[in-house]
């Protein structure tokens, strides 16, 4: 599949105008001193994260604390580049400013992007239960060891934890260097190997999660691409909802194959439309700037 451009040729050379404005001209390459100090500061934060998470007494079934590695790193990445990581993070909360002729706002992809969250798990499970010919795999929420109420909160802010460094600040980065398609797949891959204790299941078990993981990324930055503001909440939302759904309709914890595999295809799936539309305005856009 060809490359996802900038839309139009216009918006090629206000992506280079920018990134020669943000110190990424040509010369050296600060873009990969960031990605690497963000990369090594998440791996290791989310492991020492994940040390003293039993003595905190937390339940991982309501917020695990590996989830604020990716928090971590972004302060660890703005303590040396404070003026370019506040521009990669402008897009992250509201009132970004007015949007630019062809760029959309949070709110006009944001029930879109979360609606496709929730078609994950509706497809996941219902194949699941067609898989065991039975019904569909439910939790009532009121059999969980703790409020779902206080899970669901505590969810978001994980999510948000995790997402202000995946959507927020490494996605822009690569983007300065890459197409919105081969920047959020490697975030993808890059998201779905940071879940190190994932790797030691099936194989199948793992390919299946870094399969969700990249697709899943790939939507994330599609849907996210022009949107200039409240980035950080529509990210994390969608990401609290897959949670959520995992949580109440899947058993893949139990480290069982077959609903990650589900899991994974289902969002493979969901991707296809997102690429596809993405695919069909590059491609208007290109040929109107004939």
């Amino acid at each position: 599949m060809p490359e996802l451009k900038q839309r139009g040729a216009g918006a090629g050379r206000d992506a280079v105008s920018a990134a020669a404005a943000a110190g990424e001209g040509p010369g050296p390459r600060p873009w990969k001193a960031e990605a690497g100090v963000f990369l090594a500061v998440a791996f290791a934060a989310a492991g020492a994260w994940g040390a003293v998470q039993p003595a905190t007494g937390i339940p991982p079934e309501v917020v695990q604390l590996t989830q604020f590695g990716p928090a971590v790193a972004v302060a660890a990445v703005a303590a040396l580049w404070p003026g370019r990581i506040r521009r990669r993070l402008a897009g992250a909360l509201p009132g970004a400013g007015a949007a630019p002729a062809g760029e959309r706002r949070g709110p006009a992809r944001g029930p879109l992007l979360l609606l496709t969250a929730v078609l994950i798990t509706t497809l996941s499970a219902g194949a699941y239960a067609m898989a065991e010919a039975g019904p569909v795999h439910l939790t009532d929420p009121r059999s969980l060891r703790n409020p779902f109420l206080l899970i669901a909160v505590a969810q978001l802010v994980g999510a948000c934890g995790e997402e202000i460094g995946w959507r927020c600040l490494l996605q822009p980065l690569l983007r300065t260097r890459f197409g919105p398609l081969t920047a959020s797949s490697l975030v993808g891959v890059v998201w779905g190997l940071w879940h190190v204790p994932v790797l030691a299941q099936a194989p199948a078990y793992a390919a299946a999660f870094l399969a969700g993981t990249v697709a899943m990324s790939v939507v994330l930055g599609l849907a996210l691409e022009h949107v200039r503001g409240n980035r950080l909440l529509l990210a994390g939302g969608f990401h609290t909802l897959v949670n959520l759904g995992m949580l109440l309709c899947m058993d893949e914890e139990s480290g069982a194959v077959l609903p990650m595999v589900l899991f994974g295809g289902a969002c493979v799936a969901v991707a296809v439309p997102w690429v596809a539309a993405a695919v069909r305005i590059t491609a208007g856009a290109a040929h109107e700037a004939r």
